[in-house]
């Protein structure tokens, strides 16, 4: 860990900082930054159950999307340090409290963590799948790094045209690193196995954020799905933008998605083929579901 630390080139921005001694653009330094831990109700069905999924909500982002819902946290680097150790312990309580899962939200920069705490956590009595959530903004490197580690990813794929993912993300050829490594992830994972309660316990959930005014980058990213990874992969379509943060910069993305906007992207999903995922209600555009990041759990 010292070593890649020294010149850290986890995800695709390769800052080459020394996190022991500056943060890197990321925002991350040497130990695990975190806001939250607890069981997570609003996740989707398979991942959050019944008991609720045990999430973990890292603090720093290596996207710095002008519309995050979760910006105190992502950009203003809001958290609390803890150690590998304190990270192995954390996984452990939240399995201990019911738990159908480890669910690591934005974890890229602490990925060579998860790995050290993961090992600890398992060897301890940790027997439920751990999730890496992630932004989709990943290394193969990294992502190779994670195997035997990781039982479920739930990336997003956030953009398709670089134009878009630079303007409001800041993240130079996303497309190109998000589909590499989701194509990792697969060859790690395959396809959701569930168990007889429907709640997953390996494989690839894919998220996608539908945006306003970027209709036609969803249906690429949905084709693209369909193309390399075939109809039975899932999906979850996600109609719960609201602008916040610095989204008012940008008047085009500065209202939530209509209804027909997010019906003609549901009816090109079955119009591809695709037929396994998950749909959200549209009042659950809201800020309602923000986290309070208090530090609980940590």
């Amino acid at each position: 860990m010292n070593t890649i630390l020294k010149n850290c080139k986890i995800c695709p921005i390769q800052c080459g900082s020394n996190r022991y001694v500056a943060k890197g653009v990321c925002g991350a330094g040497a130990e695990v930054l975190a806001a939250r831990a607890f069981l997570h109700q609003w996740e989707e069905p398979c991942i959050s159950g019944k008991m609720g999924s045990g999430t973990i909500f890292f603090s720093s982002c290596n996207m710095k999307c002008i519309f995050c819902q979760n910006h105190v946290i992502s950009q203003e680097n809001f958290g609390k340090e803890i150690t590998v150790e304190g990270l192995t312990e954390i996984m452990l309580e939240l399995q201990e409290q019911g738990a159908v899962n480890i669910n690591l939200v934005s974890p890229t920069p602490y990925a060579l963590h998860i790995v050290e705490a993961a090992a600890s956590a398992k060897r301890k009595g940790l027997s439920v799948p751990i999730i890496y959530n992630t932004n989709g903004y990943e290394t193969i490197e990294t992502i190779e790094m994670l195997k035997g580690t990781i039982d479920i990813y739930l990336p997003d794929i956030k953009y398709y045209s670089d134009t878009y993912a630079v303007k409001y993300s800041e993240s130079k050829n996303y497309f190109g690193y998000a589909s590499k490594a989701v194509l990792a992830m697969y060859e790690q994972v395959g396809h959701p196995v569930f168990d007889d309660g429907g709640i997953m316990q390996k494989g690839v959930l894919i998220r996608h954020l539908i945006l306003p005014e970027l209709l036609n980058d969803s249906k690429i990213i949905l084709r693209w799905i369909k193309d390399t990874l075939g109809e039975q992969a899932y999906v979850s379509l996600m109609c719960q933008y609201t602008p916040m943060f610095n989204a008012g910069k940008h008047e085009e993305i500065n209202r939530k998605l209509e209804g027909w906007e997010y019906d003609l992207i549901i009816d090109y999903f079955f119009k591809l083929g695709l037929e396994n995922g998950f749909v959200q209600e549209h009042s659950s555009a809201t800020g309602d579901y923000v986290p309070d990041f208090d530090l609980s759990g940590i």
